[in-house]
């Protein structure tokens, strides 16, 4: 068992959001569901709890409710090494409702924040060459989605 896994808290759409993010990794799966009984406080048979991996990493989904909502604070980074890669991750999210934001900032449709980031983008900014990072930073920020070209010809 993994030592720290991270917990998302959802209102009432785990199960939805679960079964979303699964179909966007590979190496993705659901490994075991929980359902509200009699006793509550969901509604008899709502997913309680659902333990799931997305890329072999595991997570956990809570629908608790409306008290918590997600914030930018906490978000997911997904490393891409191409732009097909970027493309892919960016386009699904948002063609289910996602709502884009600066330099490659993506909130998905039940309200979680994802960082779609091509790998390269790091060794870019970390150059050597300070005005060469400099622009590559000038670049990111006029971006919605990261495009790996445009920041490598900065």
């Amino acid at each position: 068992m993994q030592k720290i896994t991270p917990f998302l808290w959802f209102d009432n759409n785990a199960e939805e959001a679960v079964n979303f993010y699964i179909s966007l990794f590979p190496d993705s799966k659901v490994v075991g569901m929980t359902r509200y009984g009699d006793t509550g406080p969901g509604p008899k048979g709502q997913v309680m709890t659902a333990a799931f991996e997305l890329a072999g990493q595991p997570f956990t989904a809570l629908n608790g409710g409306p008290t918590f909502k997600f914030t930018e604070a906490v978000s997911f980074v997904v490393n891409c090494e191409t732009q097909a890669e970027v493309d892919h991750y960016w386009d699904r999210i948002e063609r289910a409702g996602g709502k884009p934001n600066q330099c490659g900032w993506i909130k998905d449709p039940f309200g979680l924040s994802w960082q779609i980031v091509p790998t390269i983008l790091p060794q870019l900014l970390q150059s050597k060459d300070a005005e060469k990072a400099k622009r590559v930073m000038q670049a990111m920020l006029k971006m919605i989605k990261l495009d790996i070209q445009t920041l490598k010809d900065a």
